[in-house]
């Protein structure tokens, strides 16, 4: 914990001055204390002002001035690339304090978060290398009498970036990159819980020189957040978070066409054909049906299996989950940590109050871990005998509840992989990689792997049905902030 303890110490040091606005660090103008506390242990390490109303309509107003008059959207794409490149480079040389106040906020292993904030200067290099050769202007010939026409894209303008708690810089970093890539200027809400990051993503973009009003950073709730997707002088909205949240951005972006882009919530199926083998399925099963004591959207958390290999299944699942280390997540062996705070572990104990109620079958935890009197921790659960019909099969979670569904043939497992409102990722589990891929055509979701779990920085990542609208990451999630003009030459 030296770097979090560091980087604490570096935020504590500017006093009361915690949001970034037009290239400064500035004083909240309200006086509603919010705490950052440390899940495994309950401490609490950061106090801070929530911003206002009133502080949202600064910072609007300086992306909006550092959009319409700045240097930023009428640079060229190389010389944006070049700011972007050195923000990557300050991040790598912080990575592990990235680590630590992830780690920290949010409980999260640092074994998992050393190597995943890897995420974070990979996507600004990715970016500031794409814009060097993208397309932003296209030569095409008209139909009418062969006339020239140069087809434009246009960065779509200010933006609210609106993310979670769980995965908080990687997730903020995944809009600020791509959106600064294509010109835009940015208002910036991460979680109120988990602020940390966003304080070092500041200091970073503030290091490397970008034009002050073309980053702005608020951590702030919900009332905050709120009145910023509601801003006249917001063009785009970009979130990531809970499908129920989605769903009331998308009605307030509707009354006066904003643009928006929605990553939302998930209820992967992991499905498991009957020639798969188990050492391999594990490898990857076993982390990703709960990552991050299960916080993350796309976790694998419905687990369908064949009839006929039902038993061995699960016991084999069961039994490397068994032996899952959970405890203080800055220790190397610690498998699993805390989940993020105290409402989220009594939301994860009440759908496992429901699964038992439903008529689920407690095949593993359910509980608290007997050695664990402080922080916010469960154990490992895993339901089997779990019907389309339940809670535990239709809702997120969002912790570490597995649920296991046996099917008859490929058939059943495909209508019940589908079965849900949620489409945003999934995996399969053959011998077969064309079966599988045949497979993973018919399962609803925006991404699917074969035999393992991957999500890369460099290709899209996103939602069908209720998981979402647009994508982020890779081509698309620049696409995601551009604006497509025709200009017709004579």
């Amino acid at each position: 914990m030296e770097q979090f303890s560091k980087t604490l110490k570096g935020i504590k040091d500017r006093g009361a001055a915690q949001l970034f606005i037009d290239g400064e660090w500035r004083k909240s103008s309200g006086s509603n204390e919010l705490t950052v506390v440390t899940p495994h242990n309950e401490e609490t390490v950061l106090t801070y002002f929530e911003p206002t109303i009133a502080d949202v309509d600064i910072a609007v107003a300086a992306a909006r001035k550092a959009f319409d008059t700045g240097p930023w959207p009428r640079m060229s794409p190389p010389e944006r690339g070049v700011y972007l490149k050195k923000v990557s480079d300050i991040l790598m040389a912080r990575m592990p304090e990235l680590a630590e106040a992830w780690t920290g906020q949010v409980g999260a292993v640092i074994g998992f978060t050393s190597k995943a904030s890897y995420q974070v200067p990979g996507l600004f290099k990715f970016y500031g290398e794409l814009i060097d050769t993208y397309p932003f202007i296209e030569e095409r010939i008209g139909s009418m009498g062969g006339n020239k026409v140069r087809v434009v894209q246009e960065p779509v303008g200010v933006v609210a970036a609106i993310t979670p708690w769980n995965a908080p810089l990687v997730l903020l970093v995944y809009k600020v990159a791509a959106a600064l890539a294509a010109g835009c200027t940015m208002v910036c809400k991460p979680s109120p819980e988990t602020p940390i990051d966003a304080h070092i993503l500041a200091e970073a973009i503030a290091e490397a020189g970008i034009p002050a009003g073309v980053f702005n950073m608020l951590p702030a709730g919900r009332e905050v957040g709120d009145h910023l997707v509601r801003h006249p002088g917001i063009d785009k909205i970009s979130f990531t978070g809970s499908t129920a949240a989605g769903k009331h951005i998308a009605a307030v972006a509707t009354d006066r066409l904003a643009r928006v882009s929605l990553e939302l919530g998930g209820k992967s199926a992991a499905m498991i054909l009957e020639d798969a083998d188990m050492d391999h399925v594990l490898k990857s099963l076993v982390p990703y049906s709960m990552p991050i004591t299960g916080q993350v959207c796309f976790s694998l958390t419905r687990v369908l299996v064949p009839k006929s290999r039902k038993d061995e299944i699960i016991q084999a699942y069961t039994g490397a989950v068994s032996k899952v280390k959970v405890g203080d997540p800055f220790q190397a062996d610690t498998g699993m940590g805390p989940l993020t705070m105290q409402r989220q572990l009594e939301r994860v104990q009440g759908y496992i109050e429901k699964g038992k109620a439903e008529g689920a079958k407690l095949a593993l935890g359910g509980g608290r871990p007997a050695d664990l009197n402080r922080g916010f921790f469960v154990e490992p659960t895993v339901f089997t005998d779990v019907d389309p019909s339940m809670t535990i099969f239709k809702e997120e979670i969002f912790g570490p509840v597995v649920s296991f569904v046996d099917y008859d043939d490929e058939k059943d497992m495909i209508a019940k992989a589908n079965d849900t409102i949620y489409g945003l990722h999934g995996a399969v589990y053959t011998q077969d990689p064309e079966r599988g891929f045949a497979v993973a055509r018919e399962y609803r979701a925006g991404s699917v792997t074969i035999n393992g779990m991957m999500v890369d920085i460099h290709m899209p990542f996103g939602g069908f049905k209720q998981s979402g609208l647009g994508r982020d990451g890779g081509l698309e999630g620049l696409e995601n902030y551009l604006e497509t003009k025709a200009v017709y030459m004579p």
